[in-house]
């Protein structure tokens, strides 16, 4: 973790992670959708991917942020 890295390898570095973030939302919010109509009576399945959605969303949000500053406004 001690390598010195440019700002283009950096910022290349953000945008795999937000890819890889925008991916997991995806997975998440799929897997919950199908658990919800395959076995609605596991709420606690249903209620983990909701969590797991969410937490991803947050971080796609804050990488926006980064990546294209004040673009995203959050309405409040």
């Amino acid at each position: 973790m001690t390598d010195v890295v440019d700002s283009d390898e950096l910022l290349r570095r953000i945008q795999r992670a937000r890819a890889c973030a925008a991916q997991e939302e995806r997975a998440w919010r799929a897997r919950g959708e199908r658990q919800g109509r395959e076995d609605p009576g596991d709420a606690g399945a249903v209620r983990d991917a909701e969590i797991r959605t969410v937490a991803y969303g947050v971080v796609l949000r804050v990488l926006d942020e980064i990546l294209t500053p004040g673009k995203h406004t959050t309405p409040g």
